[in-house]
């Protein structure tokens, strides 16, 4: 199997590497996180560069409650962490792993009987747990921002039950590295009230600010707590679309959110939201730690990251010719040659929609090759349905690379390969997060993909072209003699309708094969 780009593949995005024998054993892998408010398995399977949550359970814990008073960890999150591990080795056997992977970070680590119920995890189950430090744990929650952002720079921020790190990235690297006592669990035992813990607070970012210098580029927040925060964000907001991954705040939504939580009924709010009873408790706190954090560093913007340091576990494992793949395009294609009717038909489409985005930048020629390798995956959904169900796929579909604004233009690119018409479904206002320009250019891709598999299916095949001249607001089509007769009725009125949504006169002409 070639493992590397070829020079006649589709310009920059280069050959499938989820198939490589070098990136298969990434295919299924479980890890472990022990944390100090939750206890988290995962299991990866699929695209190795963008895998699926094959399995993902967490069970709360608060396993580093009270430790700061007592240096004990809290005896019933002890009982309750062992069961859970007990009955994640109990899946992972069933499940055919060959190893779990299991680290624990700040309430283990700083538990004079950490080492304690380390060893009675490795009595009870076989599995031995890694109690890694602040600053490793920066690393790998960083590297799990990576694995969904490959290009990404800016200030990592992890908050945990009894710690928060910070991890600068750059160039696909992580840089310096820092970690606090500023978890919401630790922030419960601070003397002096409300006014105590927001001094400490604030003298806290202060020397994190001090040890890692100017950061006023983009802040991604890792952590449940900062996830819960989002969700209310989110609800206050009125925001539609309920992803977290990659969902964006500002500055001023920050202050206004960590407001609205302090004047809050908080049962009330936990309701509203679907936040859990153990997590909201932390949220008040995790609120005052963020808004101190944003005033501090003043990040240009700030986003939410669902992946955190277990996928930075698995990124560890990667070779860094995957790292360097796109996670969409990887994960597209997984998906194209796992459902799609024709595997490799996505490639031919994207060069045959292509000359319509020839002046595109290669951000949108992006979404446009992800359209066209998952044009087809769902073609087992009902006809009725189909178009709702590609929406409802793209835009909600646990994919790393992708922001809110580029869900919709790819749900509404894969709407549009099944129906003429966006109006009337149940996801209008969710069209609202793109502008109307993005609206139509999504439109004509998918006109254009629901033309162009009516011509031909095979792979490889070049018997029709577009060419589009914008000023000229002409659209030429031209096709060989031998696909003549795939020319029908119904491709001619997809063509038309195509036209029409680019508002350009048609030409078609007959060429020689």
């Amino acid at each position: 199997m070639q493992t590397e780009p070829s020079a006649n593949d589709t310009g920059t995005f280069g050959l499938s590497l989820f198939d490589d024998p070098s990136t298969r054993a990434l295919s299924r892998v479980g890890v472990v996180d022990v944390g100090s408010n939750s206890v988290r398995m995962v299991v990866f399977d699929g695209a190795a560069r963008s895998p699926a949550y094959f399995y993902n359970e967490k069970i709360m814990c608060a396993l580093g409650a009270g430790v700061s008073e007592t240096g004990q960890l809290s005896p019933s999150g002890r009982k309750r962490a062992l069961a859970a591990m007990i009955r994640f080795k109990h899946l992972a056997d069933g499940m055919g792993l060959s190893e779990l992977t299991v680290v624990a970070t700040a309430a283990v680590r700083d538990a004079d009987d950490g080492p304690d119920f380390c060893a009675d995890v490795l009595r009870d189950t076989g599995l031995k747990i890694w109690v890694i430090d602040g600053k490793e744990e920066a690393r790998l929650s960083a590297q799990g921002v990576l694995l969904g952002w490959p290009g990404a720079y800016g200030l990592i921020c992890d908050i945990g039950g009894s710690s928060m790190e910070l991890a600068e990235i750059s160039e696909g690297r992580v840089g310096k590295r820092v970690t606090s006592n500023l978890g919401p669990l630790k922030l419960q035992s601070i003397k002096g009230g409300h006014k105590g813990r927001k001094e400490h607070i604030k003298a806290t970012i202060a020397e994190l600010v001090e040890q890692m210098g100017a950061q006023r580029d983009r802040l991604f927040l890792v952590g449940g707590s900062w996830r819960a925060i989002a969700r209310i964000d989110m609800h206050r907001r009125g925001y539609p679309l309920h992803v977290l991954h990659e969902y964006r705040m500002s500055p001023a939504n920050v202050s206004l959110t960590a407001k609205f939580i302090a004047d809050a009924d908080i049962q009330e709010l936990r309701n509203a939201c679907g936040i859990s009873s153990a997590r909201m408790v932390l949220v008040p706190l995790a609120a005052l730690v963020l808004k101190q954090l944003v005033k501090a560093f003043k990040p240009k913007d700030i986003a939410i990251s669902s992946y955190g340091i277990r996928e930075g576990m698995l990124y560890e494992q990667m070779p860094q010719r995957l790292r360097d793949r796109d996670p969409l395009i990887e994960a597209s294609k997984f998906a194209e040659a796992k459902d799609a009717r024709m595997p490799g038909f996505g490639k031919s489409l994207y060069e045959f929609v292509l000359p319509l985005f020839k002046s595109a930048p290669d951000t949108r020629k992006r979404l446009v090759k992800a359209a066209c390798l998952l044009h087809d995956v769902s073609w087992r959904a009902h006809p009725d349905y189909r178009a709702e169900i590609c929406f409802d796929n793209a835009t909600r579909a646990n994919l790393g690379g992708l922001k809110h604004s580029e869900r919709i233009f790819l749900g509404l690119a894969l709407l549009h390969r099944y129906s003429n018409s966006r109006e009337g479904t149940r996801f209008e206002e969710l069209y609202t997060l793109v502008d109307d320009k993005t609206q139509l250019e999504a439109e004509v891709l998918g006109k254009a993909m629901r033309f162009g598999a009516m011509l031909w299916m095979e792979k490889g095949a070049e018997r029709a072209t577009f060419k589009w001249f914008p000023k000229k607001r002409l659209l030429e089509f031209q096709l060989t003699r031998d696909a003549l007769p795939l020319y029908g009725e119904v491709a001619e009125v997809r063509l038309q309708s195509l036209a029409s949504s680019l508002d350009a006169e048609l030409s078609v002409k007959i060429r020689k094969a």
